[in-house]
């Protein structure tokens, strides 16, 4: 099977990469390598695959419509996994613009050629963030996410009610993987567990948003990926949004000190304020992701700590 990744030289998407090529798909990625962050990482992420005769990278950009289009006309694609987007909560509040751009009008690009070209499935990455500050025990797929509290999280809505209309109109098969805090190897450098190793490490301050008590359902790479896998096999109805989380949400008070533990060193904490469209908890419920996708997280937080640190020891 032939699968299109968007978004394929990023954290998410090269892991993915990697994953399929190992099951034996044929892989097409398509990333514009912005600078969002360092691009010499996303040239890591790619570099073990691209002498791969299963693997075709292309550098375009998803809202480059000649350019997709190009990319569809000369591959026989199966599946469409779409990760790319502008990512980032605070950055969305300083660029509302290039996030609807990017986000919006880049997965209408996409749409249109799976339309044109007759592709029949889709898996698309969303995000918690579209439960904004929720206020229900769990975050359930059936709540309503009607008040998003930053940009990102507005585009991601929208994209599942677009992708819903396509579903509606073409008979694209869809889903939609609502992620919850996603960390792990090739984590990008602006999320906080990166950062907060890489600066506890040095001996840097870290910044401390709050009283320590926000919470965050973190949820390690390899049990998104499988998410990811499996949501590309399902096949018995045509649109669903599901939940892939860690099951246990973890305080930022608790990730300091869980990291602290792994390292065998104690932060500097510089305590800050609470920031604009940062949401006081994610808490992912994931019955349906099991139900319909036989979806259980295996990795525990620190089991996942220990690891992102084996990982950034051997490769940073």
């Amino acid at each position: 099977m032939k699968i299109l990744i968007t978004g394929g030289a990023g954290f998410i998407g090269s892991n993915l990469a990697d994953r399929l090529l190992s099951a034996g798909h044929d892989i097409v990625v398509v990333d514009n390598f912005n600078d969002y962050y360092d691009v010499s990482l996303k040239e890591k992420n790619v570099c073990a695959n691209l002498n791969n005769p299963h693997y075709k990278l292309y550098r375009v950009d998803i809202c480059d419509q000649d350019a997709i289009s190009r990319v569809f006309s000369d591959n026989d694609i199966s599946v469409v996994v779409h990760l790319a987007a502008r990512a980032g909560v605070r950055p969305s509040l300083e660029n509302p613009v290039a996030y609807v751009e990017t986000n919006i009008l880049g997965t209408v690009n996409v749409l249109e050629q799976m339309k044109l070209h007759n592709i029949k499935k889709l898996v698309f990455a969303s995000s918690s963030s579209v439960y904004g500050n929720c206020r229900a025990e769990k975050f359930s797929e059936d709540l309503k996410v009607t008040e998003p509290i930053s940009p990102y999280a507005a585009t991601k809505s929208a994209c599942e009610q677009i992708i819903y209309t396509y579903h509606h109109l073409y008979n694209i098969n869809a889903v939609c993987l609502r992620f919850f805090t996603v960390y792990g190897p090739r984590q990008r450098p602006d999320l906080a567990i990166r950062k907060f190793v890489e600066k506890i490490e040095s001996g840097v301050p870290i910044d401390m948003y709050g009283d320590g008590s926000t919470r965050r359902d973190y949820t390690y790479i390899d049990d998104i990926i499988s998410g990811i896998c499996a949501a590309i096999k399902y096949d018995k109805t045509g649109y669903e949004i599901i939940n892939l989380g860690g099951g246990e949400p973890i305080t930022l008070k608790r990730m300091i000190e869980t990291i602290e533990k792994v390292l065998g060193k104690s932060a500097i904490i510089n305590k800050q304020p609470m920031q604009p469209g940062d949401v006081d908890k994610t808490v992912c419920d994931w019955k349906k992701a099991n139900n319909l996708l036989g979806y259980i997280p295996q990795t525990t937080f620190e089991q996942g700590i220990k690891k992102f640190k084996e990982w950034k020891n051997e490769n940073i």
